[in-house]
C-alpha cells in the first residue's frame, strides 16, 4: 500500500579522501591492510539464503606480492549456476513486490556502510586483490560505488514520477516493472565499482541477479555481498558465484527465463555472446536486454597551441593510473611536432620519476598488473617494439615477475601510424605516441577516427577553441566520453555518464538515468470513467 511520494533528491558526489601523511583514515587503512593480511579468508559463494563451499578450492594473491596467500574461494559449477537462477526466480516475486521505499533504502544504507564502518576494507580488498595503491582504490571502490547506489536511487526515483497525460473521462498511468526472468550480471577486475554497480543497478528496479565477477576480483566482490546483506538485502535477489564463463553461458543463454544480461569485459566475449542470445531467440519468454562495456583503444590529441606540461600531465596521469589497466586510459597519443621534443622530455623524466612496488607502501604510484596472463601479453608487445625498426622505446619497458607482475610504465614513439601498438588494445602500462606534422591536425583527426574498432574515451589538448570544435566534430562517433583539455580517464557518477559505442559496447552509460532504463519494462494503463455502450460513431449517422 503506498502512503506517500518519498522523495529522493539528487545527491551530492561522496568526497575523496585523500590519506595524507598522519590523516585518521590512511592510518585506519593501514590498520585494516594489515588485519586482511595477517588471516586467511575462507570465501563462499552466495547462493540463496546459503552460504557455498564446495571444497574446490582456488588462492587468491595479491599481484604484487604472488608468495602471500589472502585466502581461498570456493569454485561452483553447473549445478550451483543452476542453483543461483533458481534462488533468483524464487525470491523474483516477493522481491519486485517490495515498496519502492524500502527496497531503494537498502541501497542507500550500503551506500552509508561503505562511506563509514566499511570504508578501508572495501579499500583494502581491493588494493591487496586487485593491486590498486590508496587513491585509485578510494575514488573507485568508496567513491565511485556509494555514489553509483545513491544516484541510481534517485534517477529510478524520476523515472516512476514520469507518467502519461490524461483526457477527459480517462486516466493513464505507467508502471515501470522488472523484466520477465533472471538478469545476469558479468562483472570484470579493474574497477570494484562495476563489479557492485551492474547487479545492483538490475536489482533497484526490482530484478533478482545471478552475479559471477572475474576471478580477479573476489577478494572485493565478497565483501561487497557482506555489506549488501548487512543492509538488509533478501536472500536470493543477488546470488554471487565463482564459475568459469563457457559454463556460465551454457546454463543461463539457454535458460528460457533469461532475461538480460549486464556485461563489462572484453569485445570478443561481448561478440560470443550475443551471437549465442540471437541463436537461442526461440528459447527464451521475452527479448533479452544485451547491455555492455567492452574495450577500448582510447586516445589524446595535441594540437599544436596546447602546452607540453599539460599533454604531459594527461598521459601520464591518463595512460598510467592504475598500470593502464582502465578501459578509458590514454593508450595512444598524437603529439604535434612543433611541441613533440618538450613532451617528450617531461614523459621521459615523469616515468623515470614513478615509485613502483607494493601497495602497502603509500609512495608507490605504480604497482602491479593483473596476473601472469596479463603482464605475458603485455610484455610480447613491448619485446616486440624492442626489435622493431617502425617503433622507438622512449623509456620503460622492465618487466619482471619474479616478486609480483611488474611492468614499468613504457612509452613506445610509433613511426608508422598504424603500427600495432597504435590499433591494438594491451590493457596495461603501454602508451604509443605518434609526432604528426604540426600544420596536419583536421588530416590526423580523420587519421584517429579510422585507426581503431573501439570508441570509448578520447580526450583533445588545445587553447586554440576553433581546434576544440573541430575535434569535438570530427571526432563525434569515435568516443563515447570525449575530454577537452584533460585525461581521458576519470568520469564521475552523475557528472559524465560513461560508456562507448562502435566495439567498445552499447552506450547504455552506467552512472545515469539511461542505464537504468534497460533493467525496466513499462506496461501502460488506461482507465475509462464512463465507458461506452454503444458501438456507432456519430460519423455514421446522416442526419
Amino acid at each position: 500500500m503506498s502512503l506517500g511520494y518519498f522523495s529522493y533528491p539528487l545527491p551530492v558526489n561522496e568526497p575523496v579522501n585523500n590519506y595524507s601523511a598522519g590523516s585518521p583514515e590512511k592510518k585506519r587503512l593501514k590498520e585494516v591492510l594489515a588485519e586482511l593480511k595477517s588471516q586467511e579468508a575462507d570465501i563462499p559463494m552466495f547462493i540463496g539464503n546459503k552460504e557455498v563451499r564446495t571444497g574446490k578450492k582456488i588462492a587468491l594473491h595479491p599481484p604484487h606480492e604472488i608468495a602471500h596467500t589472502l585466502g581461498y574461494y570456493h569454485e561452483g559449477n553447473e549445478k550451483h549456476i543452476q542453483q543461483a537462477i533458481d534462488a533468483a526466480l524464487a525470491a523474483k516475486e516477493s522481491w519486485a513486490a517490495l515498496s519502492w521505499e524500502n527496497r531503494a533504502n537498502i541501497f542507500l544504507k550500503a551506500a552509508d556502510l561503505i562511506a563509514t564502518k566499511y570504508r578501508p576494507y572495501m579499500n583494502g580488498t581491493t588494493m591487496l586483490g586487485q593491486s590498486k595503491n590508496a587513491y585509485q582504490a578510494e575514488i573507485d571502490s568508496a567513491c565511485e560505488f556509494i555514489d553509483f547506489l545513491r544516484f541510481n536511487v534517485h534517477f529510478l526515483s524520476e523515472i516512476y514520477k514520469q507518467q502519461p497525460i490524461s483526457s477527459a473521462g480517462i486516466h493513464n498511468r505507467l508502471e515501470y516493472r522488472p523484466l520477465e526472468g533472471f538478469v545476469l550480471a558479468i562483472t570484470p577486475f579493474n574497477f570494484t565499482a562495476i563489479g557492485g554497480n551492474l547487479p545492483t543497478s538490475a536489482a533497484m528496479c526490482g530484478n533478482t541477479v545471478v552475479w559471477k565477477p572475474s576471478h580477479a576480483q573476489v577478494f572485493s566482490a565478497q565483501m561487497i555481498m557482506k555489506i549488501l546483506k548487512e543492509a538488509g538485502l533478501p536472500d536470493g535477489v543477488i546470488n554471487l558465484i565463482y564459475v568459469d564463463g563457457p559454463t556460465l553461458g551454457k546454463v543461463c543463454f539457454n535458460h528460457r527465463d533469461f532475461a538480460g544480461v549486464h556485461f563489462t569485459g572484453s569485445t570478443r566475449v561481448f561478440n560470443n555472446m550475443w551471437e549465442t542470445i540471437g541463436k537461442n531467440m526461440p528459447n527464451y519468454k521475452s527479448y533479452p536486454r544485451i547491455v555492455g562495456e567492452t574495450g577500448g583503444k582510447d586516445f589524446v590529441i595535441a594540437h599544436k597551441s596546447a602546452n607540453a606540461d599539460v599533454v604531459a600531465t594527461a598521459l601520464l596521469r591518463g595512460a598510467f593510473e592504475y598500470q593502464g589497466q582502465k578501459c578509458s586510459a590514454a593508450s595512444r597519443a598524437y603529439i604535434p611536432s612543433n611541441i613533440a621534443e618538450e613532451v617528450k622530455k617531461k614523459l621521459i623524466a615523469g616515468v623515470k620519476s614513478f615509485k613502483m612496488g607494493n601497495v602497502e607502501d603509500f609512495t608507490n604510484f605504480i604497482n602491479a598488473v593483473i596476473d601472469e596472463k596479463s603482464f605475458d601479453k603485455i610484455k610480447s608487445y613491448i619485446d616486440n617494439a624492442k626489435k622493431d625498426k617502425k617503433a622507438e622505446i622512449w623509456v620503460g619497458g622492465k618487466c619482471d615477475k619474479k616478486e609480483g607482475y611488474f611492468i614499468q610504465p613504457t612509452v613506445i614513439e610509433a613511426k608508422d601510424p598504424k603500427y600495432v601498438t597504435m590499433c591494438e588494445e594491451i590493457f596495461g602500462p603501454v602508451l604509443t605516441v605518434h609526432v604528426y606534422p604540426a600544420n596536419s591536425f583536421e588530416k590526423t583527426l580523420e587519421l584517429i577516427d579510422s585507426t581503431s574498432p573501439y570508441a570509448l574515451t578520447g580526450s583533445i589538448i588545445s587553447q586554440d577553441r576553433e581546434a576544440v570544435e573541430l575535434a569535438t566534430n570530427k571526432l563525434r562517433n569515435a568516443a563515447g566520453n570525449f575530454y577537452i583539455n584533460d585525461k581521458p580517464t576519470g568520469a564521475v557518477v552523475g557528472q559524465q555518464p560513461f560508456g562507448g559505442a562502435r566495439a567498445s559496447g552499447t552506450n547504455d552509460k552506467a552512472g545515469s538515468i539511461l542505464n537504468l532504463y534497460r533493467w525496466l519494462s513499462a506496461r501502460t494503463i488506461k482507465e475509462t470513467f464512463n465507458p461506452a455502450t454503444d458501438y456507432r460513431y456519430s460519423f455514421l449517422s446522416e442526419e
